[in-house]
């Protein structure tokens, strides 16, 4: 049976700012709460946790102020993170399949992976591991594209959701966003899986494609060396997103500022091809790349190769 787990987390940080911050854990979570739905977007159960913060053991005044939360309510009533893990991960698999997590947002997930790594906690989480960005999800759904960051009070407000527990509440927050995601068209969003970045391919063959209706994503292995990126082949590679064909390139990779590669190309069938590479670094100082190809119109290739056109006037400049 096909479940949904959408989950949220509360976590808190140095008091002191970033001269008080623990490498590897720049927060810390301090609560779990998650709701189960069914294949038919059913709420099935809830979860909650509160964990007891033994690496910041002071709340940050921004936790404070957002949470509902005191250090004593942790110190009496949370258990230890792994504690708490291990019972979340026990209640998402309950039901023996792989259960699809959903979020508001990418930030969750990292920090539960950044978590699960600083305590030693075995991870069942799959790679890779795509999941549902209701966030991405509701924006998609509202606007047809993904470009900006939207509040979940804010949709909850346009969703005319009823507000029985306000925000910054673990559960409460997973409640909300579940209640968002079983308002999205799934019929038509069902595609648009995120993918997380916090673990990367580690060997040629593990590298990670992606197929959406308007467009393609890659994602690399990771190298020391941003040369090695470079030179693996897959990376530079324009195919056409529709068939088999080699499209004619028009304008190779170029960048103006090292971070952001861009190319077009032309297949005779399907007509102009956009391809996009984005250079992330990860923690340990190694780089990867994000490449996205889709298909574009006449006016979004105009502005690519006068784009192009601008980069070389300045590098002639120099």
């Amino acid at each position: 049976m096909q479940t949904y787990i959408v989950f949220d987390l509360e976590w808190n940080q140095s008091a002191r700012g970033r001269e008080g911050t623990v490498e590897g854990l720049p927060f810390e979570i301090i609560e779990i709460g998650a709701v189960k739905l069914d294949e038919n977007f059913c709420k099935v159960s809830t979860f909650r946790r509160l964990i007891k913060p033994v690496v910041y053991e002071k709340l940050h005044y921004r936790v404070l102020e957002v949470v509902n939360l005191g250090i004593d309510e942790l110190r009496a009533n949370g258990a230890s993170f792994a504690e708490a893990a291990g019972e979340f991960f026990s209640w998402a698999y309950a039901d023996g399949e792989e259960p699809t997590f959903c979020t508001w947002g990418d930030g969750d997930l990292v920090q539960l992976e950044k978590n699960l790594t600083y305590f030693g906690v075995d991870s069942p989480l799959p790679f890779p591991l795509l999941y549902y960005d209701v966030q991405k999800l509701y924006i998609l759904g509202k606007e047809g594209h993904h470009k900006r960051a939207y509040p979940l009070d804010r949709a909850v407000e346009e969703l005319d959701i009823y507000d029985d527990g306000g925000f910054h509440s673990a559960l409460n927050d997973a409640l909300y966003t579940a209640q968002v995601f079983q308002r999205l068209d799934m019929s038509e969003l069902r595609p648009y899986l995120s993918t997380d970045y916090y673990r990367l391919p580690a060997k040629p063959g593990e590298e990670i494609e992606m197929f959406f209706p308007e467009y393609y994503k890659y994602v690399s292995l990771a190298y020391k060396k941003k040369e090695n990126l470079f030179a693996d082949k897959a990376v530079k590679k324009l195919g056409c997103l529709y068939c088999d064909r080699m499209p004619d390139k028009i304008v190779g990779w170029f960048s103006n500022n090292q971070k952001q590669y861009h190319a077009l190309a032309w297949c005779p069938e399907h007509g102009y091809i956009k391809g996009k590479l984005k250079v992330r670094h990860t923690e340990d100082d190694r780089v990867y790349l994000v490449k996205t190809v889709k298909k574009v119109e006449y006016a979004k290739a105009k502005t690519v190769l006068a784009y192009h056109e601008q980069v070389r006037a300045k590098k002639k400049a120099k």
